[in-house]
């Protein structure tokens, strides 16, 4: 297992990391599956889409159905169906979402199910394990993220737990075939993220994410402290944005760096009837698509743009059927998955300049609603 760095342009890096099932080429963007699917589609499916590899949460699974029944049942690639890469977060952002239900110590936290009300225990320990027992190709660390606007001392509270709890993260045992990821906090302060990437640069993990970023401020601010990150984490091993994936997003972090996305975003906004386009974003609710007989997105080569109609499509929704669910999933993810190749193939040929510039036209002096 190892990290290749193939080529690099203009801040851009195209590299190739190697997993127990497979090999990733990156910069990749990776569908969520948060609960082992991602929803409304088949595994079939998102590999005719171009996915090379997915992402599972373990708070979720851990819940349920329980990461020891999974491993039970063979692990999460036989488990889902699945038998690419999987990469499953350690449940740090949903543990600490869950605000006044969380106490936090040293040892780790400690929480109530959203599902049932019952406490739970998340330690550095246990989340590995569980990720163990899941048998994902790659394990992120227990991180303790902040949102927006947290103080420079909210953050560095936070931040120097994080760096507390990796360095236990990778004190245990690694489970046979699996990389382990640290994530750089830091907050909204040049310099914690300076901090916390020299720190957390310095320890053995087999990769970074970068966590705790796009959580309500300003753009300008978290494509500066990527910058400040990208420029310090080790060369030699992949970069991971969590949590980020509009079409600008991908562009400009591509751009500062990053080789690994992933991001609701697709599926979620596919299920209120959006769909992204050459265009920006459209809901296909609106009464103006009744009679469009043309694809929804001009130029895509997905299967949802090769067989339908705009108007199909809003019809579905509007009768409440799940295809159209599927169907706008299917696009969604197909034009991430098809910018992030097309980005991909540019970088290390002399063309990543000129692409990203008209990328930027398209998608970042225009962001999407």
């Amino acid at each position: 297992m190892s990290f290749e760095l193939l080529a690099e342009e203009g801040g851009a890096r195209r590299g190739r990391l190697s997993t127990a099932h497979g090999a990733i080429d990156t910069p990749a963007f990776m569908p969520v599956g948060t609960q082992a699917t991602v929803k409304a589609l088949s595994p079939d499916e998102l590999r005719g889409l171009g996915a090379q590899v997915l992402l599972g949460n373990t708070y979720h699974l851990a819940l349920r159905p329980g990461a020891d029944r999974i491993a039970r049942l063979g692990g999460l690639h036989r488990f889902m169906g699945w038998d690419g890469a999987i990469l499953t977060d350690s449940g740090g952002f949903q543990v600490f979402s869950l605000d006044h239900l969380v106490r936090v110590t040293d040892d780790g936290a400690t929480f109530r199910s959203h599902l049932d009300g019952s406490e739970q225990r998340f330690t550095p320990e246990s989340v590995m394990a569980m990720q163990g027992e899941l048998g994902s190709d790659v394990a992120m660390a227990f991180d303790q993220p902040v949102a927006w606007p947290a103080t420079s001392a909210t953050a560095r509270a936070a931040m120097e737990q994080t760096h507390r709890w990796a360095i236990r993260c990778l004190d245990g045992v690694r489970a046979p075939g699996q990389l382990r990821f640290g994530i750089v906090q830091g907050g909204f302060d040049e310099d914690l993220r300076r901090e916390s990437a020299r720190t957390l640069g310095g320890l053995a993990f087999d990769g970074f994410g970068i966590g705790g970023l796009s959580l309500g401020e300003p753009k300008a601010l978290t494509y500066s402290l990527l910058s400040v990150q990208t420029a310090i984490l080790p060369r030699d091993r992949p970069r991971y944005l969590m949590g980020v994936g509009t079409p600008a997003d991908l562009i400009e972090a591509i751009a500062r760096g990053v080789d690994m996305f992933d991001c609701v975003l697709p599926t979620r906004i596919a299920r209120n009837g959006s769909i992204l386009t050459g265009g920006g974003r459209i809901n296909l609710r609106n009464r103006r698509f009744i009679d469009d007989s043309g694809p929804p997105d001009e130029g895509c080569d997905c299967y949802t743009c090769r067989r339908f109609t705009r108007a199909y499509l809003r019809h579905l929704f509007m009768a409440g059927e799940i295809l159209g669910h599927r169907l706008a999933s299917i696009h969604n993810l197909r034009l991430l998955v098809r910018l992030v190749g097309q980005i991909r193939e540019a970088i290390g040929g002399g063309r990543f300049g000129d692409l990203v510039r008209s990328l930027r036209d398209q998608w970042v002096q225009a962001p999407l609603p």
